[in-house]
């Protein structure tokens, strides 16, 4: 089973201003769609700091597959959650990130806004969402499909990506 982070960024939603919508909704799609189980689930203030220390605790420590950022990825000022990844990843896996904004243009030319980074730490998929449940759930649809494989080669529980499902098996 997949374990499962999820970090919304939001200052309004850390002082309570306003309700986490989108830490739910990613939430629902991963337990739906990939059977994970969610075992931190966190609201935090567009800080570099504390959004840098959260990730690394979770990836080092707590050693989970997948962390999901929702929000601080468009281009206010506050909005550090890319910067503040890049701090964490040792290796960057820029064609989650391509893929959503293709998709996402696909919806709106907005997308291209979007500064959202995926990454590695150790053996820890990151990946950065947007702050809007709508856009979290056509971004997360995207790259649903190869999350599981994705984490499996990071577990070393599988080696082939260029294999088609079902490949290699006999009658």
């Amino acid at each position: 089973m997949i374990s499962v982070g999820i970090l919304t960024v939001s200052d309004r939603s850390y002082r309570g201003e306003r309700e986490d919508l989108s830490g739910p909704t990613i939430r629902e799609m991963i337990t739906e769609h990939l059977g994970a189980k969610v075992e931190l689930e966190a609201v935090v203030p567009d800080e570099f700091d504390i959004i840098q220390g959260t990730l690394m605790v979770w990836a080092d420590e707590v050693g989970l597959d997948l962390i999901l950022t929702t929000g601080g990825t468009g281009f206010s000022p506050r909005d550090v959650t890319p910067e503040a990844t890049r701090a964490v990843i040792e290796r960057e896996a820029p064609g989650l990130a391509e893929a959503m904004r293709a998709q996402g243009l696909k919806i709106t030319p907005h997308a291209m806004l979007s500064r959202a980074v995926a990454g590695i730490r150790g053996r820890t998929l990151i990946i950065n969402l947007p702050g809007s449940p709508k856009a979290v759930r056509e971004n997360l649809a995207t790259i649903l499909p190869a999350l599981t494989h994705g984490i499996e080669i990071l577990r070393e529980e599988a080696t082939e990506c260029a294999q088609p499902p079902g490949a290699g098996t006999s009658k």
